[in-house]
């Protein structure tokens, strides 16, 4: 199979498997003061050094989850206390369920936050916590956090980023950038999946409420026994480089074939991560492309991957204008090891599909019944 579904999970990386596997080895519990107690709570630390020098941030502010979702659900329960809550029109579920009665900040045609309209519910709800996502999991793309952080300082606001896509794809130093905290997630690095982290600015981590409580775990920040193998894992994935240039350029290469054949690209012409490509085809369903390409031996998804195997209209199309598209579209998101053939695999799978759609409605799309 050609695995095209990295927004999903991340295939295993090298360094992450090995890390992960010499965790298991330690047999003791990391809040044991025995000396496998010690040796486990070493690789626990030795995990978060890891990742405080990868994102710029102090040890003592991060703190271990299961996930990004966790970690964005802790955010919005202990930064958002009495505090109006903004997010954006195309966040992910995670953030629109831990925030359900927030303003929502509306983007552009282009997937872009409206820094215009965040700046005027900013001035109704000047001590709001903010969720923006540095990059959306359905379109790759890229919001102006540096704008956004800048407007939040103005009005005395908090921002709080999940960076889940873009940490592992298109890193930014979120926090010097004025984030109050960001989300990550290990499976989208190339960890194991199981783990994640909140990374607080200093001036916030005093500020941290804890939505699980237990054994004083992660300095009373949340409770239960970390997941030191996966925790071990997510911190190695982070250290292994990846070539996304040369992602980017069979990402693009999708992109002008699908083009050709009749396809609209969301989000085009905005800043996206790398490996990212959502396409939709105009009266082709996702469902029936989904099927007609894990057919065809290639692995993509429509949207998020969150939704118990559904496939809907996709909130974030619909909040940037695409109407009925909306259900028409897949998304394509090319692994850090996308082998060098990817694009010429999935072009022509691609290609066989809207055919075949096509003879069956001949009317659906002159440009693609020209194109093929």
């Amino acid at each position: 199979m050609l695995y095209l579904d990295a927004n999903a999970t991340e295939p295993l990386r090298s360094a992450a498997r090995a890390a992960a596997l010499a965790a298991m080895d330690a047999s003791g519990n990391p809040s044991s003061i025995h000396a496998a107690g010690r040796a486990a709570r070493r690789i626990l630390e030795s995990a978060r050094d890891s990742l405080a020098a990868h994102f710029s941030a102090r040890p003592e502010n991060i703190v271990f989850t299961s996930g990004a979702t966790e970690a964005n659900a802790l955010a919005i329960h202990a930064l958002g206390q009495n505090r109006p809550q903004l997010i954006g029109a195309t966040e992910h579920d995670a953030v629109r369920a831990a925030a359900p009665s927030a303003h929502h900040i509306p983007v552009h045609a282009d997937g872009i936050a409206d820094l215009d309209a965040l700046a005027a519910l900013l001035a109704a709800y000047p001590n709001a916590l903010v969720c923006l996502m540095a990059a959306n999991n359905e379109t790759g793309v890229l919001h102006d956090i540096a704008a956004a952080a800048a407007l939040c300082e103005d009005a005395g606001a908090l921002l709080h980023v999940d960076a889940a896509q873009a940490a592992p794809r298109a890193r930014e130093d979120w926090l010097a950038l004025g984030a109050a905290s960001i989300a990550i997630s290990g499976h989208k690095a190339g960890g194991p999946a199981g783990a994640g982290a909140l990374i607080l600015a200093p001036a916030y981590a005093e500020r941290l409420t804890p939505a699980i409580r237990g054994g004083g775990q992660e300095s009373g920040s949340r409770g239960g026994t970390p997941a030191l193998a996966t925790i071990a894992g997510m911190a190695a994935a982070f250290t292994e480089a990846t070539d996304w240039p040369a992602i980017a350029a069979r990402r693009d290469a999708i992109e002008a074939h699908a083009k050709s054949l009749g396809a609209v690209i969301a989000g085009q012409g905005a800043r996206r991560l790398p490996n990212t490509t959502c396409l939709a085809f105009p009266g082709l369903r996702a469902d029936t492309q989904l099927i007609a390409l894990d057919m065809a031996g290639i692995a993509v998804s429509a949207g998020s991957a969150c939704s118990s195997g559904k496939v809907a209209a996709s909130h974030v199309l619909t909040a940037m204008g695409f109407g009925a598209l909306a259900g028409q579209a897949i998304r394509v998101s090319l692994p850090w090891n996308a082998p060098p053939d990817a694009a010429q695999k999935f072009n022509s799978a691609y290609a066989a599909i809207i055919a075949r759609a096509l003879r069956a409605a001949p009317g659906a799309s002159t440009e693609a019944q020209h194109a093929i």
